[in-house]
């Protein structure tokens, strides 16, 4: 299993473009300066009326594929 850990900070307005679909992948930079992209639809089940902020975990297979984003406390 890969596991990536990253803060986000996405407004409630810059959230729009992922619900609409029209940006569908976010890029983040990870704690440990790697870079990493996931289909913006992990994000749905954070939204709040602020948008999305927290630290997130990210982990999928060794193919990168079944991702999984939880919120980290």
């Amino acid at each position: 299993m890969n596991r990536y850990e990253f803060q986000l900070r996405i407004s409630s307005d810059q959230y729009l473009d992922y619900y609409r679909g029209t940006v569908r992948q976010v890029i983040v930079e990870c704690s440990n300066g790697q870079k990493v992209q996931f289909p913006a639809a992990l994000l749905q089940r954070f939204v709040t009326q602020d948008g999305i902020r927290g630290n997130f975990v990210l982990t999928c297979d060794a193919q990168h594929k079944q991702a999984r984003l939880e919120r980290r406390a």
